[in-house]
């Protein structure tokens, strides 16, 4: 455990020290947020924030785990190594935001357009990052294709199904998790506090390397709330979100713990169903919402709930899912 707590401190420190150091080049290089203009109107005021500020924790993260164990395990650094490429193709999507931002949003900061990269090249990207992943894990000795069911304690061998599952649910996964980046402290406290379940899971069953990397999430998380806590002085943007989501992947796969994710990140499944279901009825009964706004946070926030409000809600929504997910995986812990 004493390599667990080491690794959550390195990544929160270097997270807490390099936000200082980031956060003016980011105001000079104007890599602010544009907020929509069909938003909440409470967030035309965070417009102009800087945003891609998961470079910070993504940071934590990398000398984080190079201290503690990259030298020693090739599957530590597929496992980060995946996580940072969901976080490369959120970073583009963030910067093509950035540069069409300038060009299209008003003086308010305010865009009535669609920003970033197209979805096709960023769901191809996506897939292939996904593929790599599961192919990985298919034929890795000590993994291959069966999963754990939960409650059951029993391994199902997918067999032919595995890797197209697991790329289906690594892609859902990362978009869930961008899904949730919307309020401020929102998306790090949730997957600070996902992570503590495959932390406890890892630990327990004796996988080292997820440990690391899955404390090594947490400290950064850790660190990245301080700056991101309502009123956030910065956004994670697409590059820290999409990272985040790739490292609860990536822990739930090298674990053989994927529907444990319907479980601990049970707001992701909320989060992206919200989403769904507005576009779907949106366009059943031609132009009517289900929600008030989506993804779901945002019908808290119309419903006159404060954003603080809506953050600790489900920030104690996802801790007692985690506390279900253990009792899931039958883990006995003193």
């Amino acid at each position: 455990m004493k390599t667990q707590i080491f690794a959550t401190l390195i990544s929160f420190t270097v997270t807490v020290l390099v936000c200082p150091v980031l956060l003016p080049i980011l105001k000079k290089l104007k890599f602010g947020q544009a907020e929509r203009a069909l938003g909440p109107e409470s967030h035309f005021k965070k417009a102009g924030t800087p945003t891609i500020g998961g470079i910070s924790f993504i940071a934590g993260m990398i000398a984080s785990c190079a201290v503690l164990g990259l030298t020693r395990s090739f599957d530590l650094v597929f496992a980060l190594v995946i996580s940072l490429l969901f976080g490369l193709i959120g970073f583009l999507d963030d910067y093509m935001k950035i540069i069409q931002k300038n060009a299209l949003t008003d003086t308010k900061n305010l865009s009535s357009a669609s920003l970033g990269m197209r979805g096709r090249h960023k769901i191809v990207m996506q897939f292939s990052v996904a593929a790599a992943l599961a192919v990985y894990a298919a034929y890795h000795p000590n993994i291959g294709t069966d999963v754990l069911i939960p409650f059951l304690s029993i391994n199902w061998d997918m067999g032919l199904l595995f890797i197209p599952f697991v790329i289906f649910a690594a892609v859902a996964v990362v978009n869930a998790s961008n899904l949730t980046d919307g309020l401020d402290g929102l998306a790090a406290g949730v997957a600070m506090i996902i992570m503590v379940f495959f932390l406890i899971f890892s630990g327990a069953k004796g996988y080292s390397e997820i440990s690391i990397l899955s404390a090594s999430t947490i400290g950064g998380c850790m660190g990245f709330i301080c700056y991101n806590f309502n009123p956030a002085k910065v956004f994670m943007g697409d590059t820290g979100s999409m990272a985040l989501g790739g490292a609860v992947i990536v822990c739930s796969v090298l674990t053989k713990t994927e529907f444990f994710i319907l479980i601990a990140g049970a707001i992701y499944v909320i989060e992206a169903l919200s989403d769904i279901i507005q576009v779907a009825y949106f366009k059943a009964t031609h132009g009517k919402r289900f929600f008030k706004m989506a993804p779901i946070h945002h019908h808290f926030e119309l419903s006159g709930w404060p954003e603080t409000r809506v953050v600790i809600v489900f920030w104690t929504f996802t801790a007692v899912c985690v506390m279900l997910s253990v009792l899931a995986a039958g883990l006995n812990i003193y």
